[in-house]
């Protein structure tokens, strides 16, 4: 079995496919057996293709750093849900609550978190409020 890139000239859609042998490939090309899927056209071409190999250190090197991604993302999450459970959330009234808490002592509060815009934040630094940004995502783990 050999697998193949092709392309299709007429909408530029590319795939692969799998032959018995490179001469399958030349049999059915020629009896214009070969289509694209997409727009059914018969101008398919194979494309150049690297060797498929059982494992290079690139691919290791990808595999590494998607179990790195993961972890990162796991971590966030563990970070997302604690803020959910012990901070107050308000949306794009961030701002004007922090400023609240800050400035108004005697209103007890857990914190805040919600959105603002990267003037906002600098505004609320240069008051001497203390902000961070945390990277949000969304709670799906691949």
């Amino acid at each position: 079995m050999i697998l193949y890139k092709l392309i299709c000239k007429d909408c530029k859609n590319s795939f692969d496919s799998w032959f018995s042998s490179s001469k399958e490939y030349e049999k059915l090309k020629k009896k214009k057996l070969l289509n694209c899927h997409v727009c059914d056209s018969l101008n398919v071409q194979k494309t150049l293709m690297s060797p498929n190999l059982l494992r290079s250190k690139h691919n290791n090197k990808i595999d590494n750093q998607d179990l790195k991604n993961k972890e990162i993302k796991k971590i966030i999450l563990e970070n997302q849900n604690f803020i959910k459970k012990n901070f107050d959330y308000v949306g794009e009234n961030f701002t004007y609550e922090a400023r609240s808490v800050h400035y108004n002592n005697k209103k007890a509060s857990r914190g805040v978190y919600g959105t603002a815009s990267k003037k906002d934040l600098k505004e609320l630094n240069e008051e001497g409020i203390k902000v961070q940004v945390i990277p949000w995502v969304k709670n799906i783990i691949n």
